[in-house]
């Protein structure tokens, strides 16, 4: 008898199942938990907003346009809601309305159009029938959902066209009934603002130059005073973020107090003094959270270590969080709770690394579940990788915290090493990632790859020390930290040193090219989109386009962070992707938007045209209507493909000679 014929492997999934925009991308509960209200299209169309009952599961279009999709949304009360637009046809190049606000009762009456989406209504003026101008947007903070009323901002900009630096955002209260606003008084050149548990104004951020300064309006006297003020961009000892105002009252704030690592705090407001101790402090991570509130109780506190998790103080929320986490015991679920709830019904979000965020409802009665919907609905988390959170040593001994993504089955017993993608988060002052579903890391890894994300020194979240460690490090230290992190994938028998592949998105693609520069005989080839190719280009710009980095931060925050122009010319010189571009002869494939005013098209070019003068292997391509990043699913689909395309000739797959 003839040996059967081993099995094919597998088609991985296709590129579209996770760069496609979703079915359903959002829902929330009324205050009363009785409705859901639901973020939907059908077969490709427009995104609706549709409304639940939960009594009998009778479904309600609330709100839908023919030329537009429904974007952000919340409840206003039990009754209405509020929503913005956005096209997701078009790329931001192409951009035809601004979001504009809408009110609509949930079962679809009384819509009223609060807020215009045409830019010809951008001047400063009243428009007819109680409708503001296009430049208003609304505020995120729910508020206390028990009247009509709503919070929107109105950022005031410099220059003629309303381009130039933001000047103050006035905040308004507004009704969606009547259309009816009324602008708060605020103390000063405002820059964000927070409200308290009753949904009104008593925070305001102020920015002049570098110092930032909190102001709380006090109920006593309705006026402002002032509680704390720091430089805004380089910090201190004593700075603390407001977070939320807890039923009772408390202000709730994040800082340090000296120490490392931020914490959750109470700030008297008498005293004006920080808690000494914290209510709330993780051993590795600066926190990073939400109060869990309704309106007349603190629930729990959510927050960030690895993954997400919840640190529940009411005893019956806590009972409820481990019956849920026994019957979903392989995600993260966080629980969404109504403000006022008189039905029993919460909603769960549920995700892992495997599975993209779904949404389930828990009837806390029945104990059963009903599900909503999930972002991704055709990705099979049988079919995706692990992610691990892993540490490494740079070479001065610093840890560094990193995501680690290898394919189904590679790292037990998967025989031969793995190509390896070194995939740079932007920034880069942020956080680049935690523990949940990536469509890029997952992606990579179907397609055979592991993926190994850094969380360089100057990335936030995991302390002052790691942040601090990357000031004026651009091309320097963070570069060597990334460095390291392929050299210990090497040294762990993940990575095949011959295939090693650096690439990232804007700071992230800066240091894609500089890793070509430093690193050459690592990296085997780099891909970069929408980088940065010149620290001096931060500063100087171009006259074809303008820059969405206010001047203040070029004054106060990047000459600190990142490097002066004159006093370290020589080192941003020498870590300048541009200036060094003879040294670079990998394959390079490199994407930009057109529209792209965080790093505009210039840096593209400029690279673009001095690499090829010594480099053949360039693949250069650049979306029209796109501006940081992709929108559309058609250029997320393109650019996805070419990235497959350009790492299977580089690194996919073993060349004659080459060892394993």
């Amino acid at each position: 008898m003839r040996a059967a014929a081993a099995a094919a492997p597998a088609a991985p999934p296709p590129l579209a199942d996770f760069f496609d925009n979703p079915a359903f991308s959002a829902a929330t509960l009324s205050p009363d938990g009785k409705f859901l209200a639901v973020r939907y299209n059908k077969d490709n169309q427009r995104d609706r907003l549709i409304v639940i009952e939960l009594a009998n599961r009778d479904v309600k279009v609330a709100a839908s346009f023919s030329d537009r999709d429904v974007g952000n949304f919340q409840w206003v009360n039990n009754e209405r809601l509020v929503l913005d637009t956005t096209d997701k046809t078009v790329g931001p190049g192409d951009e035809r309305y601004w979001p504009g606000l809408y009110a609509v009762n949930r079962d679809g009456a009384k819509f009223r159009q609060l807020v215009q989406a045409s830019a010809s209504f951008l001047q400063d003026r009243a428009v007819s029938s109680n409708i503001l101008p296009a430049n208003h947007f609304l505020v995120e903070q729910t508020g206390a959902q028990n009247s009509d009323d709503v919070y929107v901002i109105n950022p005031k900009r410099e220059g003629l066209h309303g381009d130039g630096d933001l000047k103050h955002v006035n905040l308004l209260r507004l009704n969606t009934v009547t259309g009816r606003s009324e602008t708060v008084r605020r103390p000063g050149p405002a820059m964000g603002w927070l409200l308290d548990h009753k949904g009104e104004p008593r925070i305001c951020i102020t920015l002049d130059k570098n110092i930032q300064t909190t102001w709380y309006l006090d109920p006593a006297n309705n006026q402002w005073r002032e509680i704390a003020a720091f430089d805004a961009y380089l910090g201190g000892k004593d700075t603390f973020t407001p977070l939320a105002f807890a039923p009772d009252g408390t202000l709730y704030v994040k800082s340090a107090r000296g120490k490392d690592k931020q914490a959750l705090h109470t700030f008297n407001l008498s005293t004006m003094q920080i808690s000494a101790e914290p209510l709330l402090v993780l051993a590795d991570y600066d926190f990073s959270g939400e109060l869990i509130t309704t309106r007349d109780k603190l629930l729990g506190v959510r927050y960030l270590s690895d993954a997400r998790a919840t640190v529940w103080f009411d005893a019956r929320m806590k009972t409820l969080q481990e019956a849920i986490d026994a019957a979903l015991p392989a995600t993260v679920n966080l629980v969404e709770v109504p403000a006022r709830a008189e039905a029993p019904w919460v909603l769960v979000r549920s995700y892992s690394d495997r599975q993209p965020e779904r949404y389930l409802l828990y009837n806390v009665d029945t104990g059963k579940f009903n599900p909503v919907g999930s972002t991704h609905e055709r990705i099979v988390p049988a079919q995706m990788a692990a992610q691990e959170a892993v540490r490494y040593k740079a070479r001065d001994g610093l840890a560094i915290p990193a995501w680690l993504t290898v394919p189904n089955g590679a790292r037990n017993g998967g025989g031969n090493k793995l190509p390896l993608v070194l995939l740079v988060h932007g920034g880069p002052w942020v956080r680049g990632g935690e523990w949940r579903w990536s469509a890029d890391s997952q992606f990579l890894a179907s397609r055979g790859y592991a993926v190994l994300e850094p969380e360089f020194r100057g990335s936030t979240g995991f302390g002052r020390a790691h942040y601090h460690a990357g000031w004026k490090q651009w091309g320097l230290k963070m570069q060597d930290d990334l460095a390291d992190g392929a050299r210990w994938a090497i040294a762990e028998g993940i990575a095949d040193p011959k295939r090693i592949c650096i690439a990232g998105a804007s700071y992230g693609g800066y240091a894609t090219l500089m890793g070509l520069v430093n690193d050459a005989a690592l990296y085997q080839c780099g891909i970069n989109w929408v980088g940065v190719t010149d620290i001096n280009l931060l500063y100087t710009g171009h006259w074809s386009s303008t820059s969405d980095m206010s001047s203040d931060y070029l004054k106060y925050g990047a000459p600190a962070l990142i490097g002066d122009p004159v006093k370290d010319a020589v080192q941003l010189r020498a870590t300048s992707p541009l200036m060094q571009a003879a040294r670079i002869r990998q394959p390079v494939l490199l994407a930009y938007g057109a529209v792209d005013r965080r790093v505009p098209l210039y840096h593209g070019k400029k690279f673009v045209e001095a690499l090829k003068e010594h480099n053949p292997d360039v693949e250069w391509v650049v979306y029209q209507e796109e501006a940081h990043g992709w929108s559309l699913p058609k250029n997320r689909i393109d650019f996805w493909s070419r990235v497959e395309k350009f790492l299977q000739r580089h690194i996919g797959t073993a060349r004659a000679g080459d060892e394993r």
